[in-house]
């Protein structure tokens, strides 16, 4: 298993503000990541080492995102100011964790402002709406030279702070989450209120140590 990225929401300033606070405060300038035309929203991402990075996404005024999901969940962590809205683990085969969690995988898509087509499968998004405190799963179908890890990277995830239960991400995830997991230091707090990604910490080059 495999941390993939985090996804973030944007603000009521819009993705363009958002992208450019975060961005001033890591150093480093996020990249348009174009539209998913199944979840009726579109991001900017910025590349991490170890094969990650960060997803600030944005949904649209269409009609597909009010159905999606993904889009319900993006909606929702924006109506309430915007902020870490969960994070994503990878996967070689999801067919296992179908099984273990009865349900299937659902098709996901994302074109490239050039044109190109990303593509994956996914399951467990809906967490991000009834508890982000848990990440949900993916596993990319497309080539590994057109994913968003396959870019550049200066900026590293080193921590995690998560406000919610081990043994509950570990019960959902099926799988032991150490204190460091996948080379992350990962944190766990008790929820006041709102279970989910509390901060992030990332090794920046100019920076130094930032924690969002």
């Amino acid at each position: 298993m495999h941390v993939d990225h985090l996804t973030f929401a944007a603000g009521p300033e819009g993705l363009a503000a958002t992208v450019s606070r975060l961005g001033q405060l890591l150093g480093e300038e996020f990249k348009d990541g174009g539209f998913h035309p199944r979840f009726g929203t579109r991001n900017n991402i910025l590349p991490l080492n170890r094969d990650r990075y960060i997803e600030v996404a944005e949904v649209l005024d269409h009609p597909v995102a009010e159905k999606a999901v993904y889009g319900q969940a993006v909606r929702a962590r924006s109506e309430m100011g915007g902020g870490w809205l969960g994070w994503v683990i990878s996967v070689d085969d999801l067919r296992p964790i179908e099984k273990r969690l009865q349900r299937e995988a659902v098709a996901g898509s994302r074109h490239f402002p050039d044109g190109r087509l990303l593509e994956w499968h996914q399951i467990g998004a809906k967490g991000l709406i009834t508890d982000p405190q848990l990440p949900y799963f993916l596993q990319w179908d497309s080539a590994a030279d057109v994913l968003p890890s396959a870019l550049p990277a200066d900026i590293t995830l080193t921590s995690l702070e998560i406000a919610g239960s081990r043994q509950r991400v570990e019960e959902w995830i099926g799988h032991t989450v150490p204190d460091v997991f996948d080379g992350i230091t990962i944190e766990f707090t008790s929820p006041n209120g709102h279970p989910g990604i509390n901060a992030a910490v990332f090794a920046t080059p100019d920076k130094g140590l930032v924690r969002i």
